[in-house]
């Protein structure tokens, strides 16, 4: 039995939708594994939060796929270390195993206990070196030392659905803290705007979804307006950014947009420096 609620249950939600693109003739990606881990309960959740507004479970389809051609292309480019930060129930320690490439996964123990026990029920070993504690509270550089992480190593971190729940200062802290403490990183992450945390999008849908997730526990909390002024804060540069509108163009081409919601939702991949 599944526990569907606060920001920790929200991972049950998001490999629901998830899930959705292995019903699709021309997926975007597949994703074998993720059923594992859902059950009646949690297409409950996720029928819930997407009942009046559908259109919530293409953003995971789309940032999935986004965030999945990121990390191939940072495998190609010779990158040996994968960090997720609040993992939840991400399936690409599976789907991206790669020789002589190392994943780390951090989240809560409970979300990472579950998790490893369902891959190892089904004969899977899960890849990655679990590692729970707060990011946050903890710091990026006392969860990953003790692990075996390497970091004079280039690393690719993906932070995937997590900056919406974070404070400004929490956002700044975690980016700055990859900039100064590993020799060369890139991370991919999503976020929302500032105008949809402050309700002032004028769109009434787009508010809706926001305060269903405030519901299970999970509210937003922070957007991004200028991407460029914080990645130098952060000390690091914008390589690649989209907005999820453009993404659901160049991913589905030739469907129409079905939500304004995906203007008011981006996604991007910040870099340190030149590749090590």
């Amino acid at each position: 039995m599944t526990r569907v609620h606060n920001v920790e249950g929200t991972a049950f939600i998001v490999a629901e939708f998830r899930n959705d693109e292995n019903r699709e003739a021309s997926p975007l990606y597949r994703d074998p594994y993720v059923r594992l881990f859902l059950d009646e309960e949690t297409r409950k959740a996720a029928d819930c939060i997407s009942a009046s507004f559908p259109p919530v479970r293409n953003n995971v389809r789309l940032r999935t796929r986004y965030l999945d051609d990121q990390l191939d292309m940072q495998l190609k480019r010779g990158c040996r270390q994968v960090v997720l930060l609040g993992a939840g129930l991400d399936t690409r320690a599976q789907r991206k195993a790669a020789p002589n490439v190392a994943y780390f996964e951090i989240d809560d123990g409970e979300t990472l206990a579950f998790k490893k026990a369902k891959l190892e029920e089904s004969g899977i070993t899960p890849g990655a070196t679990f590692i729970a504690g707060n990011y946050v509270e903890a710091g990026l550089g006392d969860l990953l030392r003790p692990q075996g992480f390497d970091f004079d190593r280039h690393a690719h971190f993906i932070w995937e659905g997590n900056t919406m729940y974070l404070s400004q200062e929490a956002i700044v802290q975690v980016l700055t803290q990859m900039r100064r403490e590993i020799r060369s990183c890139s991370v991919s992450f999503d976020y929302v705007a500032e105008e949809l945390i402050a309700k002032k999008t004028g769109e009434p849908e787009v508010t809706e979804i926001a305060e269903r997730f405030a519901a299970i526990g999970a509210p937003w909390i922070s957007g991004v307006n200028d991407l460029g002024a914080l990645a130098a804060t952060c000390g690091m540069r914008v390589a690649d950014k989209a907005r999820f509108a453009d993404l659901y163009r160049a991913y589905w081409p030739g469907r129409k947009t079905d939500s304004v919601m995906y203007d008011y939702y981006s996604i991007c991949t910040l870099d340190s420096s030149a590749q090590a």
